[in-house]
């Protein structure tokens, strides 16, 4: 009977510890994001203290003024290079490829039953993103970043659309609509599956 070799066996046991440890160990890159989506989600969860404030990227859309809170804006881009996909829902304009990856385009007009002016050559895809979902949405113009007290968030009105009161988080003093990036980025109705592009 041949003679058991514990050193070989002891380096293969090793071996895959070694890759299972690979395997299970999350890249520095989804660590990062992952801590990112929990502050997020605990900041969401804390009351709004008195002078509480939020970073906003204020846009317009169908010549009203939106705003959504800067924590869920991966970027601004201009829309290039759009490719429409047959057999998706009509507020899914198509898909664009930005720095290496393929991202879906939502037109909030035809999702909200907004007036539709058209695509032009100030259209901006906005990237929102909460570390799991990710989806552009476009803008006719992008106006810029401010604060905005949370404290002066107004009720939606009661002439917005059904849908549309869904997705906000409230208006301003100045009547800006503030959309509310958590639930736009956890819809399922907003989700395009592959089943649902056949």
């Amino acid at each position: 009977m041949k003679a058991i070799d514990w050193d070989s066996v002891r380096g293969r046991l090793a071996d895959v510890e070694r890759g299972l440890a690979d395997q299970f160990t999350p890249s520095p890159e989804l660590q990062h994001e992952t801590l990112r989506s929990r502050a997020r989600a605990l900041a969401l969860e804390a009351p709004a203290a008195p002078g509480a404030s939020s970073e906003v990227l204020e846009f317009v859309l169908a010549q009203e003024h939106y705003a959504i809170e800067s924590i869920w804006v991966r970027e601004v881009a201009p829309l290039r290079e759009l490719t429409p996909l047959p057999g998706l829902p009509a507020f899914v304009l198509g898909i664009i490829h930005l720095r290496g990856q393929i991202i879906s385009v939502l037109d909030l007009k035809k999702f909200f039953d907004l007036p539709d002016k058209g695509l032009s050559d100030l259209d901006k895809a906005i990237v929102l993103s909460d570390g799991t979902m990710q989806f552009a949405i476009l803008a006719d113009v992008v106006i810029g970043v401010r604060r905005l007290l949370l404290a002066d968030l107004q009720p939606p009105l009661a002439t917005l659309t059904e849908i549309r009161a869904d997705y906000l988080l409230g208006i301003t003093r100045q009547r800006d609509v503030v959309l509310d990036g958590r639930k736009l980025l956890a819809d399922p109705a907003i989700v395009v599956s592959e089943a649902g592009m056949g």
